[in-house]
Parts: C-alpha cells; sequence; structure tokens
C-alpha cells in the first residue's frame, strides 16, 4: 500500500501486535475463501507476521468506522481472490466463447465461483497487496490524514488498498491488464486540485460549487474506466481488421528495450498518424510484448455508439477538439494527465492532431504536449519518456476518401454506417505496415536543453513573467520538432513509395517495365549509400517482383497498365495523382535535400563566377525558408552540414573543385552522372501549390480581411482552371491540405496583413518568385536521363 519495495519482516522489538485485513470480496464465495486463507495462517506465510487479524471490508465507511481512529499502529494488508480464465494454448485470457455463454472468467458469478473452487482449484488464488502500517499510511497521506473527520483519510486508505492490490494482481496475469481504478474520485479528493478549482471561481467570478460541478461532470466524460474483459475481446475483435490485411513489420528488438525503460518510466508514445487502424496496429503489437495498455487519446468525433463506450473500456480518452476558454475543463485535463503520469500509466496521442491527407507529416498540435510539460513542471512527474512511432503502409485502402478530402470533397462523418463500411474495406491485402521505433526522448531533459525554465505555474490570474511564458512555449514547439525528426529517422522508404516517385517524375508518359527498373536503380544506389531504412527494396530490382508491385498497385487503382502494345506500359491512373503522392510522401523527407540541392546548384551555374557559391547557399536557405511548413528543417548550422554531405555524394571532390569560390559549368555533368535528378519529383507539387495561394493573393488589387475558408475554395478552382491550362504539373498540387500549408508561409512572411506597408507590390513580387522557381525546377527536369530520350 506504499510506493516501496515490500519490507522484510519486522524484527521481534518492532513487529507489529495486531493485523488488520482490508477484504475486497464481492460474494460470500470470496468471503469463505479468503476467511479459510487467513484461518489457516495466510498473513503469517505471506507476510511473516504472526499477529492477530481483524478482517474489515475494504469500504470507506467500514474503515472510518474501525481503522482510522485507532491508537495503536497494525498493519493492514488488502486481501482479495483472483480467479482466473482456463488455459487455452500455453495462454490464460478471455475468448468470446466466454461472451457467449455470459461468462466472465476474470469475474465469475457467484454459483460459478462455486463450482470452480469444487471443480477447477488452480482457477482462483488469494492474493495480497503491499502491506503497510497504519502509521506509513498517514505520513504517506497526510493533507487526508490531517482534514477534518475521518472520511477523507479512510478514502484515501481505500484507494491505497485497491491499487496495491491492483498491482499485485498485475504480477500474475500480466503488465498488459494494467488499469486505473478511482480515479475521478481520488483527484476530486486532491486538495491541491481543490485549490486550483477555488483559484479558477474567483478568477473567473463564478461560484465554487459551480465550478466543482462542472469539474466532476468533465473528469466523468474523460475519464476511461478499462475493462480487463472488453480489452481482451476488443484485441481479439480488431486483432483481423489489420491482420487480414497487412503482415505487421514490428522492431522487435526496440520493443524490447522500451519494455525494460517502462519498468522505470512512463511511456508516451507518439505515432504518425495514417490510417484509422493505426491504434489496432500499434495496440496489438505492444500487448504482444505485454505492454500495459495505452491510455489512447482521441477525438470526441469517434465516440459514437458503439465504438465509444467499447473505447472507453479498452483505455481510450475522449478529449474535445477545442477547449475555447473552459478554464474548468482546461485544468480537468491537465489534472487528469498528470494523474495517469505520476502513477506511471502509458498514453498515446497522434500529435499531429489528425490523420495525414498527403502521406508526410502534418505540423505538429502542442495542446497535448503543453500539459505534459506542465505536469513536469508542478513536480506532479519527474520525467516521462517520449517515443516516436512510425506507422507507414505500403497500401491503404481507405486513400479513396484521402483524395477525394484534398479535391475538395466533404469528410464522411464517422458513424456505425461508416465503421462497417471501412472494417468491409479492409478485407484486401494490402501488403506490409512497417511499426518502428524512434529513439525514446527524456521530456524533462529535452524542455531544459531548450530553456524552459521548469518552474511551477502560479494559480489562475497570477502575472506571469512573459519571457517566461514565450520560453516555455519556444522549449515545447521544440520539442515537439524533435519527436517529429524521430519519426522521420526511422521511416522507411517501401516499394510503392519508390515506384510512385518514379512515375510521378515522368509527367503523364508511360514507361515499360524495364524503364521503371532502370529508373529505380540509381535511386536504389543512392539510398544504398545514405544507409537509408527501407521495405523490401531489394525486389525492385528483379522484372518479376517489379511487376508483382506494379501489378498490385494497377489492382489498387492507383497504376494504369496498358498492354495492347508490344509490351505492358505502366503510368499512374488518371484521377489518381494525390493517391500515388499520398505514397510518394511517404518517404519524400529522405530526398528534400537533395531536391534542394539540385535548385541550389542550378542557380549558382547560372550566377556570375565570383558569385556562385554565395547564390548556391541563398537560393538554399531561400528554399528551406518556403518550404519550413511543409517540412522539419535543422537549424542552419546543422542544415548547411546536411546539404555539404549531400554535395559530396555527388562530387566526392567538391571541397577542391569550390576552394578558388566558383562551381563551374561541369558540375552539371556531376549531378546528372548520379543518373536521376530530384527536384521536379519532390518540391514541384509544393511549389505549384505555393503559387496557386500566391496569385490569388496578388490578384486581390485592393487586400483587406481574408476569408480563410472561402479563400481556399477559390484556390481549389483557380487550381483546376491551372491545371488545365497546364500552368500546374500534376494534379496532386490541387490540394487544400497544400494549400492550407501555403497560406500559413504567406501569412508568415507578412502577406495577409491588410495594414502592412507594399502589400500588393510584396504579393506580386512572390508570386513572381514562385513562377521562376517553377521555370527552374522544370529545367532540373529536363536534365533528368529518365526524362531524356537518348539516355533510356
Amino acid at each position: 500500500m506504499i510506493d516501496h519495495p515490500q519490507p522484510s519482516p519486522a524484527p521481534p522489538d518492532t513487529a507489529p501486535h495486531s493485523v488488520v485485513a482490508l477484504v475486497d470480496a464481492s460474494s460470500s464465495v470470496e468471503r469463505t475463501l479468503i476467511g479459510d486463507w487467513l484461518a489457516a495462517g495466510g498473513i503469517l506465510a505471506e507476510v511473516g507476521v504472526d499477529a492477530p487479524v481483524t478482517q474489515l471490508d475494504l469500504d470507506a465507511a467500514a474503515v472510518a468506522d474501525r481503522l482510522v481512529g485507532r491508537r495503536d499502529d497494525p498493519l493492514v494488508v488488502p486481501v482479495r481472490v483472483v480467479w482466473l480464465p482456463p488455459e487455452r494454448d500455453g495462454v490464460r485470457r478471455t475468448t468470446f466463447a466466454d461472451l457467449v455463454f455470459f461468462n466472465d472468467p476474470r469475474r465469475p458469478n457467484r454459483l460459478r465461483q462455486r463450482r470452480l473452487v469444487a471443480k477447477a482449484p488452480d482457477r482462483h488464488l488469494v492474493l495480497t497487496g503491499q502491506p503497510a502500517r497504519l502509521s506509513e499510511l498517514r505520513a504517506n497521506h497526510p493533507e487526508a490524514a490531517d482534514r477534518s473527520g475521518t472520511e477523507p483519510f479512510a478514502r484515501a486508505i481505500v484507494r491505497a488498498g485497491t491499487v496495491a492490490l491492483e498491482r499485485a494482481e498485475r504480477a500474475v496475469i500480466g503488465d498488459r491488464y494494467k488499469v486505473p481504478r478511482l480515479v475521478a474520485e481520488e483527484i476530486l479528493d486532491s486538495p491541491e486540485f481543490l485549490h486550483r478549482l477555488d483559484a479558477i471561481a474567483v478568477h473567473t467570478g463564478t461560484g465554487s460549487r459551480e465550478v466543482y460541478r462542472r469539474a466532476e461532470k468533465g473528469l466523468r466524460e474523460l475519464v476511461a474506466a478499462q475493462s480487463r474483459l472488453v480489452s481482451d475481446l476488443f484485441t481479439q475483435a480488431m486483432r483481423p481488421v489489420h491482420a487480414w490485411t497487412w503482415k505487421v513489420d514490428s522492431d522487435v528488438g526496440r520493443l524490447d528495450e522500451l519494455r525494460r525503460l517502462n519498468r522505470r518510466h512512463s511511456l508516451v508514445f507518439l505515432p504518425s498518424h495514417r490510417s484509422y487502424v493505426d491504434a489496432f496496429v500499434l495496440g496489438d503489437a505492444l500487448a504482444r510484448h505485454d505492454f500495459p495498455p495505452n491510455h489512447v487519446v482521441g477525438g470526441m468525433n469517434l465516440g459514437f455508439w458503439p465504438m465509444g463506450p467499447i473505447a472507453r473500456r479498452t483505455g481510450t480518452i475522449f478529449i474535445r477538439r477545442s477547449f475555447g476558454d473552459d478554464e474548468v475543463y482546461k485544468a480537468v485535463v491537465e489534472e487528469y494527465f498528470a494523474y495517469l503520469l505520476a502513477k506511471r500509466f502509458n498514453l498515446e496521442w497522434y500529435f499531429e492532431g489528425g490523420r495525414t491527407r498527403t502521406g508526410k507529416l502534418r505540423p505538429p498540435r502542442y495542446g497535448l504536449l503543453n500539459y505534459l510539460a506542465a505536469a513536469i513542471r508542478s513536480r506532479r512527474v519527474d520525467d516521462v519518456m517520449l517515443v516516436p512511432v512510425s506507422i507507414t503502409y505500403e497500401r491503404l485502402n481507405e486513400l479513396g476518401a484521402i483524395a477525394s478530402e484534398q479535391a475538395g470533397g466533404t469528410k464522411e462523418p464517422e458513424g456505425l454506417t461508416w465503421m462497417a463500411r471501412y472494417i468491409r474495406n479492409q478485407q484486401h491485402s494490402a501488403g506490409h505496415v512497417y511499426l518502428r521505433f524512434g529513439a525514446p526522448l527524456s521530456a524533462r531533459e529535452r524542455l531544459a536543453a531548450h530553456g524552459d525554465p521548469l518552474v511551477p505555474a502560479p494559480d489562475p490570474g497570477a502575472p506571469v513573467a512573459p519571457d517566461t511564458t514565450e520560453r516555455e512555449r519556444n522549449a515545447v514547439q521544440r520539442l515537439a520538432f524533435e519527436v517529429a525528426v524521430g519519426i522521420n529517422a526511422v521511416t522507411p522508404i517501401t516499394v510503392n513509395a519508390l515506384v510512385t516517385l518514379v512515375l510521378l517524375g515522368v509527367h503523364e508518359r508511360a514507361l515499360t517495365l524495364g524503364e521503371v527498373r532502370r529508373t529505380l536503380e540509381p535511386v536504389r544506389g543512392y539510398i544504398r549509400r545514405r544507409g537509408l531504412p527501407g521495405g523490401e527494396l531489394d525486389s525492385l530490382g528483379a522484372d518479376h517482383s517489379l511487376s508483382v508491385v506494379l501489378e498490385q498497385l494497377s489492382r489498387a487503382k492507383v497504376v494504369t497498365v496498358f498492354r495492347g502494345g508490344l509490351e505492358p506500359v505502366y503510368s499512374i491512373e488518371t484521377g489518381a495523382h494525390l493517391e500515388a503522392a499520398f505514397y510518394r510522401n511517404s518517404a519524400v523527407h529522405w530526398f528534400v535535400n537533395r531536391a534542394i540541392l539540385e535548385l541550389a546548384v542550378l542557380a549558382a551555374v547560372d550566377a556570375p563566377p565570383g558569385a556562385q557559391l554565395d547564390t548556391g547557399w541563398e537560393i538554399a536557405y531561400r528554399l528551406r525558408d518556403l518550404l519550413k511548413f511543409e517540412f522539419f528543417f535543422p537549424e542552419r548550422t546543422e542544415f548547411a552540414a546536411q546539404l555539404t554531405a549531400e554535395m559530396l555524394l555527388v562530387d566526392p571532390h567538391w571541397h577542391e573543385r569550390t576552394a578558388a569560390g566558383t562551381v563551374g559549368t561541369d558540375i552539371l555533368a556531376e549531378l546528372t552522372g548520379t543518373g536521376f535528378m530530384m527536384a521536379h519529383r519532390v518540391l514541384r507539387s509544393f511549389f505549384d501549390a505555393q503559387l496557386v495561394v500566391a496569385e490569388r493573393l496578388a490578384a486581390d488589387t485592393e487586400p483587406g480581411p481574408l476569408d480563410r475558408k472561402q479563400f481556399l475554395a477559390e484556390c481549389l478552382a483557380a487550381g483546376r482552371q491551372m491545371l488545365l491550362q497546364q500552368r500546374l504539373h500534376s494534379p496532386e498540387s490541387v490540394s487544400t491540405e497544400l494549400f492550407t500549408s501555403a497560406l500559413k508561409l504567406a501569412e508568415n512572411h507578412g502577406l495577409l496583413d491588410p495594414d502592412g506597408p507594399d502589400l500588393h507590390a510584396r504579393r506580386v513580387a512572390f508570386a513572381a518568385e514562385l513562377r521562376a522557381l517553377g521555370t527552374r525546377i522544370s529545367y532540373a527536369a529536363s536534365l533528368d536521363p529518365a526524362n531524356r530520350p537518348e539516355q533510356r
């Protein structure tokens, strides 16, 4: 009942003179089993104390009446009967057969308990939790013990006994059955939380009783009431949803490392979010390695019946999408997060705020990370380990709906009909799903390294130093950036990502199987030289296995095959460019620096001899700035080092070549000699989308406040027109997600402020810059051997 290892039997002069057995029994059968165990000397055998034993129900009223006021110092020992499922294939687990017969083998009814005692005595055992002296309990709960009346301390003893029994039970049934109990009650009994609610009441001018009522309502709405039965059955029910579709490829070695780390720290899993099935894939892999279940934070949009009630029983926390100015709800969320982390429960949330619509990582949302940082600053939690998680699919059956949304379609609301259709669509094989774990990050260490003072927050309404608030905000943002980089660092390049990268780069032209293989070969060589993580990329070197990949993409309606000529030729299916781009973009971050390098070199070659190097670096930094809302770039110095490393892959003699400050035109031969160009394959869609936004802004000669929703709709319409006029290269550029990022860039450059100086002129200049950049990308594409007939 206390948070330290169980003590050895006490010496005779300090040994307790009495024992109180707190009995957690749900039936007369369990009471009899516990009574017989006690009479047979169970306490002496289990705890090593030979003293008179008093039985007392694990109930706050009974504890308040018969234990709290005692003047002696008895040893308090919680006791429970644990019921076990029958052993099936070496594992004790609940199955759907148990559900059919209305039988929870972990919670059998009274009649079944009697039968099990007589027929299967191995199916139960009497369990004790960590014992503690009454004086120790008072010392561990001083706030409750010092409050007037006996009930607060009694409730604290009951909670401590329940937690101790849960821990002991997990040692028998496994850590994956770790579930919290009496959460809302403990939080609402916390003096610190009550003090915060009082401060909110004063700050907002709301009555204390009303604030408490809203806090209790928010907690009941928020707290996940986990059930071992539901967890078992839900895992078995949902496993086929992804097991029929994908072959899960997990990083077993890293899972073992994380399992050891979890014995010392809470883990917060922060996965990439590409599919609704992400949580099932990750949860199943963790369950197979005996991790306790994560508390998964999800949006209220997924709380529909019957998924919502079931998911709550498996540990899902449904949180409001927006809190607004609701200080009470914010306090409830922060307190609940701090509680779970302090109790060493693992969390999981998708920090992009929703599924990616483009295939690459979205910019992170900081809200939940702010609550985590607040828990560390308040010293409620010493530290938490953040685990970047990459979940990458070779193929996704939900891509059609994602592409439709990007083209301006309406997102189908989640519900029972939607769920049935979604599960039905997962019945087709879709290759591998790669589950990879980045290096864990100490939240405390990384926040401190990024300048967070890690001091407790003041009460609501108290003044806060502006520089402190800014440093805290920046530290959380940089921590989120590190998580994103950690995810990208372990994301593998799949076969479909590489094939779509090639086919999207030849602009509506079909390639023979041999042409696809020859175009892929230098890119595969580049991947090998850099040691990048990949899927089954070696299979792309053989015609047979490459043709299988292309045929699978054809069945998914991403690639079309024409078989009526001399040999089959392959191209992107009409209308499927957004789906193809999604696969490509899952790995596109690995090629961004190479693409920037190409454009910087082309700019440098065009510059006067004495200014070539400076021009090249100026363009590289400018491209980094233009793409900062699409990709996660390091600080300027590290970015320069990465770009130099890319250049040395192209030309190992780069330093000698540029010693005199010039580049030389033969650097183009070095670039094309690598066998591929990346700028048009990787960056064109992003800059084309920026061009659409820039031209729409420049077309407004009398700028005023911007209606973003209406503006994005105009961009979709204008983008479709520009595509028909062949002013845009591909339909993948006509995307609400890309337009949204481009609008953020324009705002960052001060192009949305109607009161900004020379606004219209700066908008026109921005559009002209992007048109010039598009011309340079087209030139890079013309240098690609795959686009030069004499090289094919």
